[in-house]
């Protein structure tokens, strides 16, 4: 009975939570923007001062870039550890945005309510989902969920280089028996999905280097190496064109096909791949051969071309053979590939195709992390999916996740600890776009599953 009266102190109480939510999408914490600086910084103490109201034990944690938010329920914490993230994505292009971004509202749609704001979905409207849940558990029980830590980071939208160094200066207090992180979206409208792996991503960047200076066409045009058709050959020779397969040597050791029982999970989840592709003007999926849509998006790897150029680039024509070319290349990782093994495959794989007078320069930025596979026969896993079906009155499903999500991987590899991610936004959502938008369903479901799934991990 007392699951019941959560959820009616939930539900009789949303106007007042969409007050709050408004009240930190209109700060305009864009993390990348040292502009915005004070703004993180007073999104972290708003969000101190309501973990306080509710009972927190709460500080603002100083970084070398934006501030943590830590808070304790009474007791401690150690059995569950709660992530979410203030920070935002910058607006541009403001022009394309119907409203101000940080002036949120409720609108109508076709499809029903929504929050229309910066942050309203990607993730201040999940991370409030849990603190509104947390609310409602406090005014009936009188105390909040035992065991319990939250931890906001501010600098997840630019890159988080605060955050390794933060979980390992502070692994005795962040550490848990089980996290909990709510940046995520359902599989189809309506069908309430835990993650159960994450694709990892490595990053890298080259440029091709081949006359000392930028020739004239017409005095060098056949002799010269030309550092853009070196490039394009190149990057051409990443790709079996017939099959799909990424054709660098050894690239897909660690990737395990889906188990057969899982597989038929996700083909019965609500995912509609005709929408999916139609929604972007695709017609048919373009990765490998022999997979669905949601299988080449949750559990194959690739190899993407993000961005190439050089040479001139302005109005009309230049007569010109460039003395460099450049590509920006990105891959998604599954299963138990290695970032690193990855990276020194596609680079000897670039390093044996160039032509004598070419020369690659390498990024030294190395960046990458693994994919993240959750331990779902853990039985809380269970107990929430169970949770969550009952609120949304239908089967909740483990899925696949074609970004990244970092955090889930650090919580393995620096503190030990299995993470469950479970979040409500949809992909409709226009993170990161203009008109940022998160379905009022969303958020009062949310609140309520949350209050579900807490009573289930409790008991």
């Amino acid at each position: 009975m007392s699951l019941d009266a959560v959820l009616k102190t939930i539900d009789d109480g949303l106007p007042q939570a969409l007050e709050r939510l408004f009240g930190l999408i209109r700060i305009p914490s864009i993390s990348t923007d040292p502009a915005h600086r004070e703004d993180c910084a007073r999104a972290a103490a708003w969000l101190v001062e309501e973990l306080g109201t509710l009972g927190f034990d709460a500080a603002l944690r100083p970084t070398p870039g934006h501030p943590m938010v830590v808070g304790h329920a009474p007791g401690g914490g150690g059995r569950l550890l709660f992530y979410g993230h203030y920070d935002v994505q910058p607006v541009d292009p403001l022009a394309e945005w119907r409203r101000d971004p940080f002036d949120p509202a409720i609108e109508q749609t076709p499809k029903g309510k929504v929050i229309r704001g910066r942050g309203a979905s990607d993730d201040k409207g999940q991370l409030m989902t849990f603190l509104e849940a947390c609310r409602a558990w406090k005014a009936v029980h009188g105390r909040l969920p035992a065991g319990l830590t939250v931890f906001f980071e501010g600098e997840e939208e630019s890159g988080s280089p605060s955050l390794i160094p933060f979980l390992r200066d502070n692994e005795a207090e962040l550490r848990a028996g089980l996290a909990l992180i709510c940046d995520t979206s359902m599989v189809a409208p309506g069908v309430p999905s835990i993650a159960s792996q994450l694709r990892g991503m490595l990053k890298d960047e080259f440029t091709i280097h081949g006359p000392r200076i930028d020739l004239h066409s017409g005095h060098y045009g056949g002799p010269a190496l030309n550092p853009l058709r070196e490039m394009a050959r190149i990057v051409a020779s990443f790709h079996d064109h017939e099959s799909g397969r990424v054709a660098v040597e050894g690239f897909y050791e660690g990737v395990h096909e889906v188990p057969p029982e899982l597989l038929a999970q996700w083909e019965n989840c609500g995912f509609d791949e005709r929408d999916y592709l139609e929604s972007v003007g695709m017609t048919m999926p373009h990765g490998e051969k022999g997979y669905s849509a949601l299988v080449q998006q949750w559990a194959r790897p690739t190899l993407e071309i993000n961005g190439m150029w050089g040479g001139y680039q302005g109005a009309g024509s230049k007569t010109v053979i460039p003395a460099r070319a450049h590509c920006k290349i990105t891959c998604r990782l599954v299963g138990d590939m290695d970032p690193d093994a990855v990276r020194r495959r596609i680079r000897a794989h670039v390093e044996a195709r160039l032509s004598p007078d070419a020369r690659v320069e390498w990024d030294s930025d190395l960046e990458g992390s693994p994919a993240a596979v959750m331990n779902t026969a853990r039985p809380e896993f269970e107990a929430a999916r169970r949770a969550l079906s009952e609120e949304w009155d239908r089967e909740a499903v483990f899925v696949g996740m074609g970004g990244s999500i970092p955090i889930a991987g650090f919580f393995k590899t620096i503190l030990g600890m299995d993470a469950m991610l479970i979040g409500f936004a949809n992909d409709d959502d226009a993170i990161h776009s203009p008109n940022e938008k998160y379905d009022v369903r969303s958020f009062h479901k949310g609140m309520r599953s949350w209050a579900r799934v807490l009573a289930a991990l409790e008991g």
